[in-house]
């Protein structure tokens, strides 16, 4: 089993990232340092982990603003603080952004994977070092009516997103070729829970919902995919980072399929037994825009792997995952309201509403 005395977080504010490093400080009790890099775009947040730097001193926990991008301060990061364990987070990870301004998540994706992995192949001859890269299952393409990912499962990215996931993973994969790297990779389904930027499925319907807005939905609204509580996620990252075999991919699934319209339907109903009221009460604002080019039909994971060979499981029932996360997103409007920047209600608005001109030219 690997043991730690200082990992380097990537991406730690963003929605994943900042739910890893509050499991590990106060769930499993970390007993190392976390180093915690994000560039702080518009959806990694400092304040996501207010209360993190407030409880830990220095010793424990300590942020630095830093782009992965930018070798320099990458180098500075490892020259200071000689990290032995890496969780590389950072990613551009919407696909509408991708299919938009794909330049971005190019150079985040891969050239910051990059970059990294550099480092991390330096630095292994000064001392042991393990690199976790985490991945998408978005990277093995569309699955027809049957069947699920496994890691085997051969690769077929559909947008400038999964293309460049499926990228940062290759180079992953030849740096433990060529160099001898101590690495793992993980994909995961889509992820849900506290903290997540509200331009993703659940948390946009939910603000919606909640603000009385229309709920946009794309195409027929029949795409399924498999949902992953953020905290059973993060569970399993931190059994491969320990247990994980070097050069090994594990699938990280939450065995909970549903398509989107049926999601919706299901917050709809969860938000208003929350709020008392009737059960149909916000399903009228439900409408249906143009599909975005490339959407992926289904997804699912086989995550046998990881039951199999280290002994974890997703512990948390999808309803009551989706009702905790509803509460919290009830009792925690500031924090999206913070988060939510004028440049990020422009770009959701212009990119649903072109998708309801799409939808309305073609029914004429």
């Amino acid at each position: 089993m690997r043991k730690f005395k200082t990992l380097l977080v990537t991406g730690g504010c963003g929605f994943i990232g900042c739910n890893f490093i509050r499991y590990m400080l106060n769930e499993y009790l970390f007993e190392g340092k976390i180093i915690n890099i994000d560039a702080l775009t518009y959806s990694g947040h400092r304040d996501s982990l207010t209360d993190i730097e407030q409880q830990y001193p220095t010793e424990k926990y300590q942020f630095i603003q830093a782009d992965i991008r930018d070798y320099p301060q990458l180098e500075a990061v490892f020259n200071e603080h000689c990290p032995d364990g890496i969780v590389h987070f950072a990613a551009e990870t919407h696909v509408d952004r991708s299919i938009h301004g794909p330049a971005d998540f190019i150079s985040t994706n891969i050239n910051g994977t990059f970059n990294l992995l550099e480092l991390s192949r330096k630095f292994s001859t000064r001392e042991e070092l393990h690199f976790h890269h985490i991945s998408t299952d978005e990277v093995f393409g569309s699955l027809g009516a049957a069947g699920k990912f496994c890691e085997t499962t051969p690769y077929d990215p559909r947008s400038p997103y999964s293309a460049s996931k499926a990228s940062s993973d290759h180079l992953v994969r030849a740096y433990r070729h060529t160099y001898g790297l101590s690495s793992t990779i993980s994909s995961c389904s889509n992820n849900y829970g506290p903290y997540q930027f509200p331009e993703k499925l659940i948390p946009l319907m939910i603000r919606n919902i909640l603000d009385g807005k229309e709920l946009p939905v794309y195409g027929d609204g029949k795409n399924i995919r498999d949902w992953l509580h953020v905290k059973d996620h993060c569970s399993a990252v931190w059994k491969i980072l320990q247990q994980g075999k070097s050069g090994e991919t594990y699938n990280i699934g939450g065995e909970s399929e549903l398509g989107n319209i049926s999601l919706v339907h299901t917050l709809c109903e969860e938000t208003a037994k929350l709020q008392g009221l009737d059960r149909d009460a916000h399903k009228k604002l439900i409408s249906f825009v143009a599909d975005r080019p490339g959407h992926d039909r289904r997804y699912a994971i086989d995550c046998s792997k990881m039951k199999r060979e280290l002994n974890w499981r997703p512990a948390t029932d999808f309803r009551d995952g989706l009702r905790s996360t509803i509460r919290w997103y009830m009792d925690n409007s500031h924090w999206c309201e913070a988060v939510q920047s004028h440049d990020y209600h422009s770009w959701i608005e212009k990119n649903y509403a072109d998708r309801k001109q799409q939808q309305q030219d073609g029914e004429t």
